[in-house]
C-alpha cells in the first residue's frame, strides 16, 4: 500500500506539469517515511494519513515549481516540517535552500531529514522572519516561499524586503484571494512588488479552490 500514495503523487504531479524522476521519487518516499515516523512522537503535521500528507503537503508544495526559476537562493519562511521548501528542493536540486524555522523540535526534524535525504546546499536558520534579520542573507533571495505564515499583507511586509531585484515571493492561499489582495495594495506599493502570477488549482479530494500567488519585486526600495 505504501508505494501507492507515491505513485499517486507522480501521476497527479504530471497533471500540473511536474515530472518526477526515479531518484526524486525515492527521496519523496524517504521523506514520507520519516515524516510519518516522527509525527507519532511530535506534532509535525495534523494530517493523519500518508495519502493526505502526500496530497496536502508534497503535491501542494510542488504546484508553483513550473512557474519559478530552476535555480537561485531560496528562503522558505516558517518552514515547519519542510514545506514547501524541501519538496521544491527535491524537484529543483540546483536551489541553494535556506529553511527558516523557530521551533527547536521542527529544526531537529529538518536537520535529520536533510541528512537522510543527502541534500546539499540546504541550510537551516533557527528564527523568525520578523525579528531574526541578522541571520538572513545580506544579498537577499531570488525566491521566498511562505505557506500558512500570516495574512497576506503581513507576509508581504515581512518577506518583500528580503527579495533581491526581480525576486519572486511565492504565497500559498485558499480561495479568498481578492479580499487579501485588496488588503495588501498599500504594502505592495510600498515594497515595490506586483502580482506576477496567480495559479488557481484544486487538490485531489478537495472541493475548495486553492491559489498560489507569485509576486515580483520590481525595484529595490530605499529604506
Amino acid at each position: 500500500m505504501h508505494n501507492d500514495e507515491l505513485h499517486f503523487l507522480r501521476e497527479r504531479a504530471s497533471e500540473y506539469g511536474i515530472s518526477l524522476s526515479e531518484q526524486q521519487f525515492r527521496l519523496f518516499r524517504f521523506y514520507l517515511n520519516e515524516l510519518v515516523l516522527w509525527n507519532r512522537h511530535m506534532n509535525l503535521t495534523g494530517l493523519a494519513t500518508r495519502e493526505r500528507m502526500v496530497i496536502e503537503l508534497f503535491l501542494d508544495s510542488l504546484i508553483p515549481a513550473p512557474h519559478i526559476p530552476e535555480e537561485g537562493r531560496v528562503l522558505d519562511v516558517g518552514s515547519g516540517a519542510g514545506f514547501p521548501g524541501l519538496p521544491l528542493k527535491i524537484y529543483r536540486p540546483e536551489f541553494e535552500l535556506y529553511l527558516l524555522e523557530a521551533k527547536s523540535k521542527k529544526v531537529s526534524f529538518l536537520k535529520h531529514v536533510i541528512r537522510v535525504l543527502g541534500l546539499s546546499s540546504t541550510v537551516i536558520i533557527k528564527g523568525r522572519i520578523e525579528k531574526d534579520v541578522e541571520n538572513l542573507h545580506p544579498d537577499g533571495y531570488t525566491i521566498i516561499t511562505a505557506r500558512a505564515v500570516a495574512p497576506l499583507f503581513q507576509t508581504l511586509a515581512w518577506c518583500a524586503p528580503f527579495l533581491s531585484q526581480d525576486g519572486l515571493l511565492v504565497c500559498f492561499m485558499g480561495s479568498r484571494v481578492q479580499q487579501a489582495l485588496d488588503e495588501s495594495r498599500q504594502i505592495m506599493q510600498r515594497q515595490g512588488v506586483h502580482l506576477y502570477k496567480r495559479i488557481p488549482y484544486l487538490l485531489p479530494g478537495k472541493e475548495s479552490e486553492r491559489n498560489v500567488l507569485i509576486f515580483r519585486k520590481e525595484a529595490l526600495t530605499s529604506e
